[in-house]
């Protein structure tokens, strides 16, 4: 990748992270929908010009009414200068209705420019912590026929570990020695997002079309979709279809399908029906290997004491040691400053700062418990008495209440003016229930869980 790239995605992940009152400045829905379409084209040190091309008008509309006040206030936050941003239309793209997003052979050029030269089995740096992992994960992509023995690919692991990167370098080598195979990358939270609106939309055909005539389906964080009972029932019949064809499924998560306790059954030994193979933190010699091989790629040099210093601050994420030689180098570029101790200590400041957990806000729970029911946020807060939506309400306010520092008034208000003894009594109900009722703690654990990683 060129200096402007890594630049650029430098930018996206500060801005993806960013946090005002203890709320991400912009969602990961709507990172996903507008930022994540955007391709870095070239920058200007000397102009302070960044130009960048989105797919067609409409994202440039969005783009230019709604983000780029952000976008330069992230960029004068990482590098400390502020850059003029101008949006262009891809030549390539036209100005042609933007499309659905899949990810299949045929997915949008920023997303294999992001990933196609970075996340490949040759980039991957194996040690003891995953070593099983990496030739599970090269046995699949070399020979995806389904065979029984590796069928499903269960990788698990804590975040940052280096999954995500496993499942596109499997995607790189099917796409490359495979052209004709369809291939889909999908998170398990966006898989639950996508079958909510085609239920919405009345449009399960088109969804089911798309899922079970392809090849290879890779699902990134398979325990988003845990809890969730309409998304676990199309996905059972989504892994038998597949499975039943000998299609390649591989999956991740950050926990073992037993230890996932909404998990159906059903799906639960389908996911332990084939291999699993987990991923450590790695140790400090291959931590500092890691550093090494980001900052080749880059094309820079780190010095050894460096290396060794942040290899000793960033123990237990991949992403966050890669991500410190990214800040680096972007540093590097961009204040024309010397890699030193002194700069490597203000990035390892600038990522711990990153780990302090933010406030859950009201709205997110409510989001999640709605995506945990496939419901709406709306139908939550309504009056609708639907037994579904009567459970879905009372757990909400109840995290709702146990979670946040809003009195039980302004949980009523926020729950369409419901009376303050009406929330004390649905909390009562709630806590009752979890003593009596396993599934409805497992529910509300879960829960918690997504929020506590979203």
């Amino acid at each position: 990748m060129d200096t402007f790239n890594e630049a650029w995605d430098v930018i996206c992940d500060y801005l993806k992270n960013k946090r005002e009152n203890d709320k991400k400045v912009i969602s990961d829905v709507a990172y996903n929908a507008w930022i994540k379409k955007i391709k870095p084209v070239s920058i200007d040190f000397t102009t302070k010009r960044i130009v960048l091309s989105v797919p067609n008008n409409f994202n440039k509309t969005v783009i230019e009414n709604s983000y780029l006040g952000i976008l330069k206030v992230t960029s004068e936050e990482v590098f400390g200068d502020e850059f003029n941003f101008v949006i262009e239309i891809d030549s390539d793209e036209g100005n042609h209705p933007a499309e659905e997003n899949t990810t299949s052979n045929k997915e949008d050029a920023n997303q294999s420019n992001r990933y196609g030269d970075e996340y490949t089995f040759d980039t991957f740096v194996v040690g003891k912590s995953n070593e099983l992992a990496y030739k599970a994960s090269l046995a699949v992509a070399k020979d995806p026929a389904g065979l029984e023995v590796q069928n499903p690919l269960f990788i698990y692991g804590n975040s940052g570990l280096g999954k995500t990167h496993l499942l596109y370098a499997i995607k790189n080598v099917i796409s490359k020695n495979y052209p004709e195979k369809k291939i889909i990358y999908v998170k398990g939270e966006n898989f639950a997002n996508e079958l909510i609106e085609s239920l919405s939309r009345k449009t399960t055909d088109k969804f089911r079309d798309k899922y079970r005539t392809i090849d290879v389906l890779l699902v990134d964080d398979i325990q988003f979709i845990a809890g969730k009972e309409a998304t676990q029932e199309e996905f059972f019949h989504t892994f038998n279809t597949l499975y039943e064809a000998r299609k390649q499924i591989v999956f991740t998560s950050d926990v073992l399908p037993k230890e996932m306790k909404t998990l159906e059954n059903r799906l639960r030994s389908r996911f332990e029906s084939g291999l699993l193979v987990d991923v450590q933190p790695p140790d400090i010699e291959t931590r500092i290997t890691i550093i090494n091989k980001k900052a080749e790629q880059l094309n820079i040099e780190i010095p050894y004491n460096i290396s060794e210093l942040l290899a000793t601050k960033i123990k237990s994420n991949i992403r966050k040691l890669e991500g410190a030689v990214k800040k680096l180098h972007a540093k590097n570029l961009l204040n024309h400053e010397k890699i030193s101790i002194k700069m490597a200590h203000e990035v390892i400041a600038e990522l711990q700062s990153e780990d302090v957990p933010a406030e859950i806000s009201l709205d997110s729970i409510i989001e999640e418990v709605a995506r945990t029911f496939n419901v709406t946020v709306d139908e939550i807060k309504s009056s609708n008495r639907r037994a579904t939506l009567s459970k879905a309400r009372q757990i909400a306010i109840y995290l709702v209440k146990d979670i946040t520092d809003m009195s039980m008034e302004q949980i009523g208000m926020a729950f369409n003016g419901r009376h303050h003894s009406t929330i004390v009594y649905t909390c009562q109900q709630v806590e009752k229930n979890i003593e009596t009722d396993p599934k409805v703690k497992e529910i509300i654990q879960d829960i918690r869980k997504n929020l506590q990683n979203g």
